[in-house]
C-alpha cells in the first residue's frame, strides 16, 4: 500500500510539474507574439467575417469564414462516405484466397499511398473530372437546375459554377483516404481467429453470410479507434482542395487575411474551427466506441 501510495504521490508531482513547464511555454509563446514581434492584434475584425446583417433578408446571416466552415463539412462528409465505401471494399478484397482480388487491391493501396495528394488534386481537377464532365455534360446538367433542384444541389453539394471543383476534391481526399482505410479494414478481418472462420464456415455459412455475421462485426469494433483518426485525416486533408478554388475554411481564410492583413488573428480562428470540428466527431467516434463495448459485453 506504502508503495502504491508513493507511486500516485509521484504522478501527482510529475503533473504538476509538467502543467507549470506547458503553462510557462505558453506565457513565453504570448509574449514574443505579442511583444517580441510587436504585433498589434486586432479581434474586431474576425466576427464581421463570420456573421453579417443582411438588410434584404432583415436578419443574421453566415458570412465567408462560416461559409467556408460549411463548405468544409460538406466536402468532409462526402468524402468521407465514398472513403469509406473505397476502403471497405479494398480493404476485403486484400484479404480474398484469389491473387487477382489482391492484387486488385494492394495495386490500389500502393499506387495511392505512394502518390502526394496535391498531385492527385490536379490529376482529378486538369486531366479526369473537367473533362469527363464535360462529356457527359454533367456541368451543363447542373447549371441547368432550377428551383428546388438547385437548392438541394447548393446545400447538400456545392454551387452549380463550383461543382466540377467540389467533386475533384471530393475524389481525391476520397480516394487518398481510402487507401489508409483499406489497410485499416485489412488488419482488422486478419485480427480475427481463423477459428470463427472455421466455426461459421461449419455451420454452412457462405463466405458473405461468414462476413456479414460473423467477420465484420468483430473487426468494425477493432478498427473504430483507427478508422475515427482516419476520419479526422480527412477532414484535416480537404484543406489541400483550397488550391483549387473551392471554397473552404481554408481557403475563405486566405481570402480574409488578404483583405484585412490580420494574419494572426485569422489562422487562430481557423485553427479553432478546425479543431471544433475534429474534436466532436472524436467525441462522436469515442461515444460509438463504448455504445459497442457495451453491446459486446
Amino acid at each position: 500500500m506504502t508503495g502504491v501510495y508513493l507511486i500516485k504521490k509521484n504522478s501527482r508531482a510529475l503533473d504538476t510539474v509538467v502543467t507549470a513547464v506547458l503553462l510557462c511555454f505558453l506565457a513565453f509563446v504570448t509574449y514574443r507574439v505579442s511583444v517580441g514581434l510587436n504585433y498589434h492584434w486586432d479581434w474586431g475584425v474576425i466576427p464581421n467575417y463570420l456573421i453579417r446583417w443582411d438588410e434584404e433578408k432583415r436578419r443574421w446571416v453566415s458570412n465567408i469564414l462560416l461559409k467556408g466552415l460549411f463548405t468544409t463539412i460538406r466536402l468532409s462528409i462526402w468524402a468521407i462516405l465514398f472513403a469509406t465505401l473505397i476502403g471497405v471494399l479494398m480493404g476485403i478484397l486484400r484479404t480474398r484466397k484469389r491473387l487477382f482480388f489482391r492484387l486488385m487491391g494492394r495495386s490500389y493501396v500502393e499506387l495511392i499511398r505512394n502518390i502526394p495528394p496535391l498531385v492527385l488534386v490536379f490529376i482529378f481537377y486538369f486531366f479526369v473530372s473537367d473533362q469527363l464532365m464535360l462529356l457527359l455534360g454533367v456541368d451543363d446538367f447542373i447549371r441547368s437546375r432550377t428551383g428546388i433542384t438547385a437548392q438541394l444541389f447548393s446545400v447538400t453539394i456545392a454551387q452549380p459554377e463550383l461543382f466540377t471543383a467540389f467533386v475533384s476534391g471530393v475524389l481525391t481526399v476520397a480516394l487518398f483516404q481510402g487507401a489508409y482505410i483499406a489497410e485499416i479494414v485489412r488488419a482488422g478481418i486478419q485480427s480475427v481467429d481463423n477459428e470463427q472462420w472455421e466455426a461459421s464456415a461449419a455451420l454452412g455459412l457462405t463466405w458473405i453470410q461468414q462476413m456479414r455475421f460473423i467477420v465484420l462485426p468483430q473487426a468494425a469494433r477493432r478498427v473504430l479507434p483507427p478508422l475515427a483518426n482516419e476520419f479526422i485525416n480527412t477532414i484535416k486533408y480537404s484543406s489541400i482542395v483550397s488550391i483549387i478554388s473551392i471554397q473552404e475554411l481554408t481557403f475563405q481564410g486566405m481570402q480574409v487575411m488578404s483583405s484585412t492583413q490580420r494574419t494572426n488573428e485569422v489562422w487562430l480562428t481557423v485553427s479553432l474551427m478546425y479543431f471544433l470540428l475534429c474534436f466532436a466527431v472524436s467525441l462522436v467516434a469515442r461515444r460509438l466506441e463504448i455504445s459497442m463495448a457495451e453491446v459486446s459485453m
